[in-house]
């Protein structure tokens, strides 16, 4: 049966052969537009959103000391780096022409990855929604008072549960028992060690499984049904997690304007956001398009052996197609991107938003670790290096999506963000491990 499954749907979509086959591609979303619009979801969700955040902030410097100097703002900074961009390009033998940054997601506060943007907002947006309803807080107070002793009696009676291969099971554990939540993690078999080792030690429970994540989400989800004071944060479905994510394209458009980067005709604007399940990218993507329209180019990055969202946009399919599918193991370096399965909400929202997705390779996210170390002492998670292979992949293989866009002429200007999504968390010997994997497979940049 899985052979006929798979026999059908290599025939009926052609360019699923190379995905079977692992090798790397890019993927141009012919559906992208101009005006990119979904009834799915809206801006006036990202401005509830922030404004919440804000709310919050004065809670989060109590709570969280380190947020004192940022008033209680979880936010990373932009960074140029310039000699990681010259040490891919003598790797890859090409130029990228334009400027080359990093969103340091990677150093965010409290959980240290992306989804200390919308793990901890929905964490923030369900205990207002608590208190509120119990009738101890109001929108217009002081939401410090959260962060006393009454307050966390009032949220042990409740429980956060959540499906994750890590990183975003980490902010709601963090974000959750800091509040005073039970908080119930799912992980499944992709997860590292030390993640899981982090969350109990904060006092969340673990929950491992043999399978892999869409696995663990399910499970998450069904038991969180059975209690009736048990939120389940949805990573494939939920709103309040994209609202988060999307927060972030209001607060990157203010540093591009304290630090002159320009986005408009003469100035293209590239994002690579590595992709799981599509949330994070998805909530980051939306809110860049809608901020700067047509000018802004998003790719999304998968691992060879996972590359669910881009076979979901490639077929249409979503969620109703597998890489199993297409027999693929699921299986790689990038813990983070193991997913099989996308978010048919992402997915469905992203037809029009982002411009393409492409796929990389185990070895090559190796190669970027130990570039990046190698030139600027810089490290992130494999997951986050999918993001360094954004501009060899458009520079490579996109000179058909460069040239359909009237973009080739405008290189020079162009702005290139590699969105950073983990890595200031790993625990030394973990990095030693991951540095080990550079060496092995032979590509340090002495």
């Amino acid at each position: 049966m899985k052979n006929k499954l798979k026999h059908e749907l290599l025939n009926q979509f052609p360019r699923l052969n190379e995905l079977a086959n692992k090798d790397t591609v890019l993927w141009e979303n012919t559906n992208w537009e101009k005006k990119a619009s979904t009834n799915l979801f809206s801006m006036e969700e990202v401005g509830e959103a922030e404004e919440t955040l804000k709310r919050f902030s004065s809670y989060l410097t109590v709570a969280f000391p380190e947020l004192l100097e940022s008033k209680g703002l979880i936010e990373s900074s932009i960074q140029e780096i310039p000699l990681i961009k010259k040490a891919l390009e003598k790797e890859f033998d090409l130029l990228i022409p334009g400027q080359f940054i990093l969103k340091c997601d990677h150093a965010l506060p409290i959980s240290g990855s992306i989804k200390a943007r919308g793990g901890i907002f929905e964490v923030l947006r369900h205990a207002e929604r608590l208190a509120i309803a119990s009738g101890r807080l109001t929108i217009e107070d002081n939401y410090a008072v959260l962060a006393t002793e009454d307050f966390q009696t009032f949220f042990q009676q409740y429980t956060i549960a959540v499906g994750s291969t890590g990183n975003l099971g980490l902010s709601i554990g963090i974000m959750g028992k800091k509040l005073g939540f039970n908080v119930v993690v799912h992980m499944s078999s992709d997860a590292k060690e030390w993640k899981k080792a982090l969350l109990r030690e904060k006092g969340a429970t673990v929950i491992e499984y043999e399978a892999d994540y869409s696995v663990a989400v399910e499970q998450g989800r069904r038991e969180a049904e059975q209690d009736p004071m048990c939120h389940f944060i949805d990573d494939e479905n939920s709103k309040d997690l994209f609202a988060g994510y999307a927060v972030a394209a209001k607060r990157l458009k203010t540093q591009f304007e304290k630090t002159n980067i320009t986005v408009d005709n003469a100035h293209p604007l590239f994002v690579y956001l590595p992709c799981g399940v599509g949330g994070g990218p998805g909530g980051v993507a939306y809110g860049i398009r809608e901020i700067f329209g047509e000018h802004a180019h998003i790719f999304f990055a998968e691992p060879v052996a996972s590359p669910c969202m881009t076979m979901g946009l490639m077929t249409g399919l979503h969620d109703e197609i597998s890489v199993e599918d297409i027999g693929l193991d699921n299986k790689t370096e990038a813990d983070g991107l193991a997913v099989g399965r996308a978010s048919k909400f992402v997915g469905k929202v992203m037809e029009t938003y982002i411009s393409g997705c492409y796929t990389v390779k185990d070895e090559e996210l190796f190669t970027s670790l130990g570039l990046a170390m190698n030139s600027e002492g810089l490290f992130l998670e494999p997951s986050a290096h999918a993001g360094m292979f954004g501009p060899i992949q458009l520079m490579k293989n996109g000179q058909n999506y460069l040239e359909k866009h009237d973009l080739v002429e405008k290189m020079e200007q162009a702005t290139h963000i590699v969105w950073a999504t983990g890595g200031s968390m790993v625990p030394e010997e973990m990095r030693e491990e991951y540095m080990a994997k550079v060496v092995r497979v032979g590509r340090t940049n002495d």
